[in-house]
């Protein structure tokens, strides 16, 4: 049996996924050496295998998603959702912290950490795209009727991830904004929200910045970051300069693989800032080719987004892609001083265990809805399969 035979959906989203995931092996084990330096708790090597493990369970769960019918996520998102709120909780209160923020909770028996924001921003996206798609257009207009069901969820998961993730929170508030918009929800709704969400924030900012141990203290590294990059001041802070040091020396064809300097004195070399290292070691011809893979990526959601036969698949494509990909963005716009410094990692490239997971499972969702075109093809085509066996089209 052709292994081949059992991988459904898109090929050309399959192919730029494995080959995004394959070439993360040489920056990451190039930029761990300074982690392995710094911590001195285990070597280059280990955290390359570490991060091969990773990838592994990522495409194991992306498997597993894309063999799931699109169409039974608006339930598994339902059932998900006060999972999620739970989670988010806990994190917030009792969660694993690293620079004031508790973003983690630590996986039993494992000693892994687990990111809860990036399973919940999955999670919401798939719960909004059910909502928009079963709701009539007459009910979505009353904001009143869609608060509750919608709104509060959309607060409750970004207000829970803003205390110690503004950038996540920012992020997840964005891409709902943007599947709300798609989804046929008023304008006049929207700006609503846009205007309670900004109000809020400010609200926020203000009462952390007042009493920062009873709320947070991560407000003033906010502020003191947006301020930094607004002020044009060239006293960079110290991430932002070895970056682009690292940008600039890489000229157009690199210093060649594993040969970064930077990555030894660039802080998070093998996450946050490895789009540096690549560019470094790869040079600008390396850091467009992988530009280019990310936006052949959103061609692809674009594309199976528009083929779907329920707005439902359309929705629940553009959520989980536009997660990917604002994130990809956001972190090459960080790397290049186009943004500023946000911790947000680049997607199947960077270290890391729950980032890899989330990405790879919101990939799985995404081959699932083009897996269901496939299907609905055959269902409305079934002279052009005259040829396949009985039991595949049982099967499909």
């Amino acid at each position: 049996m052709n292994l081949l035979s059992y991988i459904k959906g898109d090929k050309t989203l399959w192919v730029i996924a494995i080959i995004l995931a394959l070439f993360s092996m040489m920056p990451v084990y190039s930029a761990s050496s300074n982690i392995a330096f710094m911590y001195g708790s285990s070597s280059t090597f280990s955290m390359l295998a570490k991060h091969a493990i990773h990838l592994c369970l990522g495409f194991i769960l992306m498997y597993a998603a894309h063999n799931i019918s699109y169409k039974h996520y608006g339930a598994i998102s339902v059932i998900l959702m006060p999972v999620v709120i739970i989670l988010l909780a806990y994190t917030l209160l009792n969660g694993h912290a690293v620079a004031n923020a508790s973003r983690w909770i630590r996986i039993p028996f494992l000693g892994w950490t687990f990111q809860t924001s990036a399973f919940a921003s999955v999670v919401l996206m798939m719960y909004i795209s059910r909502y928009l798609a079963k709701t009539g257009a007459e009910k979505l207009k009353s904001f009143k009727s869609t608060f509750v069901p919608l709104m509060l969820p959309i607060f409750a998961v970004c207000g829970l991830i803003l205390p110690s993730n503004f950038s996540t929170a920012g992020l997840v508030f964005s891409i709902a904004m943007i599947v709300l918009f798609i989804g046929g929800y008023p304008i006049k709704n929207l700006l609503l929200i846009l205007g309670g969400g900004i109000a809020t924030l400010g609200v926020f900012i203000l009462l952390s910045m007042a009493f920062p141990k009873q709320i947070t203290s991560r407000a003033t590294t906010w502020v003191s970051r947006i301020q930094d990059f607004g002020s044009g001041d060239k006293t960079e802070n110290y991430q932002v300069h070895k970056a682009k040091l690292a940008i600039a020396e890489g000229n157009y064809f690199g210093k060649g693989p594993g040969k970064s300097v930077q990555k030894n004195f660039l802080p998070q070399s093998n996450s946050d800032f490895i789009y540096a290292v690549i560019v470094e070691e790869f040079g600008i011809l390396g850091g467009v080719s992988l530009i280019f893979f990310y936006i052949l990526f959103l061609i692809r959601i674009l594309v199976i987004s528009t083929k779907a036969q329920s707005k439902f698949g359309t929705l629940l494509a553009i959520g989980a892609g536009l997660g990917i990909m604002f994130q990809a963005f956001v972190n090459l716009g960080v790397a290049v001083n186009l943004l500023p410094v946000t911790g947000q990692t680049l997607p199947l490239i960077s270290a890391g265990g729950s980032s890899i997971w989330m990405t790879c499972i919101a990939i799985g969702i995404i081959l699932s809805v083009s897996r269901g075109n496939e299907i609905d093809d055959l269902e409305e085509n079934p002279k052009t399969n005259e040829n396949l066996p009985q039991t595949d089209l049982a099967h499909a």
